[in-house]
């Protein structure tokens, strides 16, 4: 039988150790500086600017490895998104080849209903280009990733209706890549060193630089910086829409519902009182 000093022993070691892992994760956990998203809070929209920019990016350089296969080119059109016109959304489906086994030769122009297609025909292939890894899909991306915030911190995210967990991740991954290590870590051959992702070798080499995609400002706007910086932020915002395109109206109809709510609470008290305002209780 174990005793009482025993157990209480036991007990003390076994929260040491657990204090000790606890405070090891906190000390590897990387700090991801939260940004200012147009989609942020409570009645937060996207930028249809920045969405279309975002889209230019993703287009120009994230396409070449990754999918989006829940993505149809319609919804480019959508009120609320990129904007685009159906025409300009027509055009850019017919310029993909799209495998359709009842097409003849099994392939055929895309149209605006087709899904983004991706850019390998088999996982194999995929995996094979990029030395083993397997790109992930865009698709939903943005609400695959986030932020850790401590205890007590984490709270304060239910009332400020933080959401933005993925965009911070992907913008500050994005501009993590440093060209070399620091010393003493051990960089595998065909990776290279990003302070944000975990274990800090990541397989996709940096795919951003100033300068790579051209921006072509609208007419009466400034200019827009062709920087990691800001090619990251606009290409997080559309990962986001990608992942959520909807978020306007699911916000809109998230407060006319509070709003129900808080009236129908009123009306109720207000009925409850007049019921038992002549009843002795």
């Amino acid at each position: 039988m174990f005793n009482t000093k025993t157990i209480l022993a036991t007990l003390a070691i076994l929260a040491g150790l657990a204090g000790a892992t606890v405070a090891q994760a906190a000390e590897d956990e990387v700090h991801i500086d939260k940004q200012n998203w147009s989609f942020a809070g409570i009645f937060g929209t996207y930028d249809q600017n920045q969405l279309q920019r975002g889209f230019q990016v993703f287009k120009e350089v994230c396409s070449s490895c990754h999918s989006a296969r829940l993505i149809p080119f319609r919804t480019l059109a959508e009120e609320g998104g990129p904007s685009f016109s159906e025409a300009q959304v027509k055009a850019l489906a017919a310029s993909y080849t799209i495998n359709d086994p009842s097409a003849a030769g099994g392939t055929r122009p895309g149209i605006a209903a087709d899904f983004w297609p991706s850019p390998f025909d088999t996982e194999q292939d995929a995996r094979d280009a990029n030395g083993g890894a397997l790109p992930p899909d865009f698709s939903v991306l943005a609400k695959a990733r986030g932020v850790h915030d401590a205890f007590p911190f984490w709270i304060f995210n239910y009332f400020t209706a933080y959401s933005e967990g993925g965009p911070d991740y992907i913008h500050a991954l994005l501009n993590g890549y440093e060209a070399e290590p620091p010393a003493g870590f051990e960089l595998p051959e065909g990776k290279y060193y990003n302070h944000v992702f975990p274990g800090h070798a990541i397989g996709m080499p940096p795919p951003l630089a100033d300068g790579q995609v051209t921006y072509v400002a609208a007419e009466g706007q400034e200019a827009v910086p062709e920087t990691v910086e800001q090619y990251s932020r606009d290409v997080a915002a559309y990962m986001m829409w990608m992942a959520e395109p909807h978020l306007a109206g699911r916000k809109q109809t998230g407060f006319v519902v509070l709003l129900f709510l808080v009236l129908f609470a009123g009306l109720m008290y207000g009925t409850k009182r007049k019921i038992w305002a002549g009843i002795e209780h």
